[in-house]
């Protein structure tokens, strides 16, 4: 009876990619580049998918000290070619480890994963370093420390200013406390009015100066008469 293949396909926010931290002191170049291209495709994991980038991410450290058997060291040679005519490049394994160890990792595990995209973008989540160290230590400690609680004062300090600005339109002095929630401080405000309201002290009416009286008219002057003409 022949198995029937099922394709799973999972969604993207349920990968959850990992990340591994392994040390290649001492460890044999083939064993441990087949060890890292499983990891890279996620073949670990149970929902496996070869369509998919279900891998996680692998930090290598101390890649110059890997070791190989027989003379591999110098029997070993890697070609590159610079484009120019009979410019054909060579290093031996030992040539490598020491100036690019980290390229010694990736060609190996190169060669293990998918001829086509996705084996590149496999590809890309290895990182490869000849010393002891590597700069992924907070994506290595993400999600292990304790969660990170919100402050309780975040939500008073985001009510306070709209108990200033209810205040202003009352025109009643509230003092905003940072203790309580901006239900209380809104139910505070009427009897805070209220008090305020009646401890205010009417201010005492000026005096009226006493109105002047109207000024007297002055009869217009009368022109003098005119000289009688004398008589003949």
């Amino acid at each position: 009876m022949q198995l029937q293949r099922i394709t799973t396909h999972t969604k993207q926010p349920d990968l959850n990619p990992t990340w591994h931290v392994i040390d290649a002191e001492g460890e044999r170049l083939g064993r441990l580049a087949s060890r890292i291209a499983a990891l890279l495709q996620g073949k670990h994991r149970p929902n496996y998918s070869r369509h998919q980038l279900t891998g996680d991410f692998v930090v290598v450290v101390n890649a110059a000290k890997v070791s190989v058997s027989g003379n591999k060291l110098t029997q070993k040679i890697y070609y590159r070619h610079t484009g120019y005519v009979g410019h054909l490049r060579s290093r031996s394994l030992a040539e490598m480890l020491e100036t690019f160890p980290g390229r010694v990792i990736e060609m190996a595990v190169k060669g293990m994963l998918p001829r086509n995209r996705l084996g590149r973008q496999m590809l890309r989540r290895l990182k490869a370093y000849g010393g002891a160290t590597h700069p992924h230590e907070a994506q290595v400690n993400a999600g292990q420390g304790p969660p990170k609680q919100k402050p309780a004062a975040a939500a008073t300090r985001r009510a306070a200013p709209k108990a200033e600005a209810v205040a202003e339109k009352m025109m009643v002095p509230v003092e905003v406390t940072m203790g309580g929630s901006f239900a209380e401080q809104r139910s505070a405000a009427p009897a805070k009015a209220a008090t305020a309201t009646a401890t205010k002290k009417k201010p005492a009416a000026k005096a009226k100066a006493p109105a002047k009286a109207p000024a007297a008219k002055r009869a217009p002057a009368k022109k003098p008469a005119a000289p009688k003409a004398a008589k003949k």
